[in-house]
């Protein structure tokens, strides 16, 4: 499963990319828009939609599993993998795993107010895909952070900054990350 930035939608090239490598390798795949973006087409989440959000997460989660999906991978850039780990942390047996996109760290320019209290409380495996010029967390930042996370993780770098620098299709990155995701095909 993968959603969206707190700017963008279910439709963003990357995810369409990235669902598509997911789908060709043998995965299940299932892009889908978050609450707040199906209540407006335009605007960041507000606070008060976060708990939403998660929410509506947990019922595609729920929705994946039905179809007879039990390895399940929870993916999300930015604001979308803040809402899917988070989520991870409240239900921990809820997803295999996480694929975290851009994970915003930080607000930018505020690296004490950092997104990761919730990180000790992540136990599936973590797939960290950061940009070297990220103003919402550096990659010496993105490693310590994965210092928090229990269960195993890992960190494909690559060039750009929020947005991985994915304004042209990337093959090379597409296939780093269906790599890292290889693990869901392997027997339980």
């Amino acid at each position: 499963m993968l959603t969206h930035g707190g700017g963008g939608n279910a439709s963003a090239p990357l995810l369409v990319d990235l669902a598509v490598a997911l789908a060709a390798s043998g995965m299940t795949v299932l892009r889908c828009d978050l609450p707040f973006r199906q209540a407006r087409r335009t605007g960041p989440p507000s606070r008060s939609s976060a708990s939403v959000d998660r929410a509506g997460l947990a019922h595609a989660v729920s929705a994946v599993r039905a179809l007879g999906v039990e390895r399940v991978l929870l993916g999300g850039q930015s604001y979308g993998g803040r809402q899917a780990s988070m989520l991870a942390a409240e239900e921990p047996t809820l997803v295999t795993a996480l694929l975290l996109l851009s994970y915003p760290l930080h607000p930018p320019g505020r690296p004490a107010e950092l997104r990761t209290a919730h990180f000790p409380k992540l136990r599936g495996r973590v797939v960290f895909i950061h940009g070297t010029s990220d103003p919402f967390g550096s990659t010496e930042e993105i490693e310590a952070a994965r210092t928090l996370i229990s269960g195993p993780t890992t960190l494909i770098v690559t060039d750009g900054g929020h947005d991985l620098g994915y304004r042209r299709s990337r093959h090379e990155l597409i296939g780093r990350i269906v790599g890292a995701c290889a693990f869901l095909r392997a027997p339980a």
